[in-house]
């Protein structure tokens, strides 16, 4: 069985030991008595939990994750599963990772998890025992581990956040997860989007630095192996042959709150919230999609492969047949996105472009996994950017945004770009005193909403 934990404290943000992580330990249980309690006993929580864990709490508690929530009979089980992990990028990664993590963990009595870029888990490995005892508290194969829908864990924080990071006992949102610890870091493909998510799971000692370290290489050496792969195709790819008739070019613009736009051949047309999750999907994966994972992509109820050819035969009689392809679902031209010139924009460093183009998240009525996701990536890389610059014109645009406005990171960070003697640092200030008294009441909210 998963053995009992003991934890660290909150200030910490590496993996502890000893005293440390029984004081964590401690901390964490006392904060789950505040969240029972609401109200202004919410107000404690910043006091209890390492700030990583307190926003993801305050995340959770937002979207309505119930932290008694019973294990469910949701997931992909059996042949759908199979199908799915077999077509998976992970999948030719299985004999690297089997080698370099999940022999030495299963001997070490530990559990290793590999999950998708969605937080969604194809394999779990350890002997019998141990995969029974992570069953019982939800940890199965076919689950969803993301954020949204089971709260605070480390897969679903590496899948939200992109880097590694470990959570321990009572820091899971979920009560029947506080007998297990989990360090967790991120495969990303060459072009940087996350591929999957590896994680050992055990008792407290997988709160150590070197578990943690050890994921972090066996990512890396799984990112490593995927450029190779990457690079020795491209030196051995052939063109393809044209199609006979030549496709219009191809943009879609989804970002802000209006609706979504398709241009062919420059000719600016409304496009259906479904066609266009479908074409920024395809769009950001040109390698194509199976049915299966498209419709994972798309409804987290999944969605059966005869709505996905439906949808898909609707889209070809708006962009024209030449531009999709089947078997896998792909796109034949390029589709030219303002969520890819956001992201240049940001790989550049530039910015002050970036905030130009962000007109707001993603398709933002959409509550599509893949899209939520996509959403996600974007306003996290653009905050982090903007936090980054240390830039007051950069700072100022971004603090009058709707997602800005109420970003106490920003405004202390706009604050220390500006000077003293200006007009400005005075309402910067007084603006950071109302965020700070704010922080009790938005807490209370977000638990009844949660209730």
């Amino acid at each position: 069985m998963v053995s009992n934990l003991a934890g660290g404290r909150p200030p910490r943000q590496a993996p502890e030991s000893g005293a440390q992580l029984g004081a964590l330990e401690a901390y964490a249980a006392q904060a789950h008595g505040y969240l029972s309690a609401g109200g202004e006993q919410l107000t404690q929580l910043a006091g209890l939990l390492r700030p990583l864990v307190l926003e993801s709490w305050l995340r959770s508690m937002r979207g309505g994750v119930d932290p008694s929530d019973a294990i469910d009979g949701r997931g992909l089980r059996g042949a759908d599963l199979a199908r799915y992990r077999d077509a998976h990028p992970i999948a030719t990664l299985m004999p690297l990772i089997d080698k370099l993590l999940v022999q030495d963990a299963a001997h070490a009595g530990l559990i290793v998890t590999i999950a998708d870029q969605f937080g969604r888990v194809l394999s779990i490995h350890g002997n019998d025992e141990q995969i029974a005892a992570v069953a019982d508290i939800g940890l199965r194969e076919g689950d969803d581990l993301s954020e949204r829908r089971i709260g605070t864990n480390a897969v679903g924080l590496v899948v939200r956040t992109g880097r590694a990071t470990w959570i321990h006992g009572p820091e899971h949102f979920l009560h029947r997860m506080h007998q297990i610890t989990g360090a967790a870091a991120p495969i990303h493909e060459p072009d940087g989007r996350l591929v999957g998510v590896l994680m050992i799971a055990g008792g407290m000692r997988v709160a150590k630095p070197e578990i943690l370290a050890l994921v972090k290489a066996a990512a890396t050496a799984a990112e490593m192996d995927l450029v190779l792969r990457a690079m020795r195709a491209s030196h051995g790819a052939k063109p393809e042959p044209t199609p006979n008739e030549e496709p219009a070019r191809l943009g879609l613009d989804v970002l802000g709150l209006g609706q979504p736009q398709l241009s062919i051949g420059g000719d600016r047309v409304q496009v259906s919230q479904r066609h266009a999750e479908i074409l920024l999907l395809l769009a950001e994966h040109p390698e194509g999609l199976g049915a299966d994972h498209l419709a994972l992509l798309l409804d987290d109820t999944d969605l059966d492969n005869g709505t996905i050819r439906a949808a898909m035969s609707r889209l070809r009689s708006v962009v024209g047949a030449s531009v999709l392809a089947s078997r896998p679902y792909r796109l034949r031209v390029h589709v030219a996105t303002d969520v890819e010139a956001l992201r240049a924009a940001l790989d550049s460093g530039d910015v002050d472009s970036a905030l130009r183009l962000y007109a707001g998240p993603a398709l933002p009525r959409s509550t599509a996994p893949g899209i939520c996701d996509i959403r996600d990536e974007l306003r996290v890389r653009l905050r982090t950017a903007v936090l980054a610059s240390g830039d007051g014109t950069v700072l100022r645009k971004w603090t009058s945004t709707a997602e800005g406005r109420d970003d106490a990171a920003a405004w202390s960070a706009y604050r220390a770009a500006v000077d003293r003697d200006s007009p400005l640092y005075a309402q910067i200030e007084a603006k950071i005193r109302v965020l700070d008294r704010r922080l009790g009441a938005d807490a209370t909210q977000m638990q009844r909403f949660g209730q």
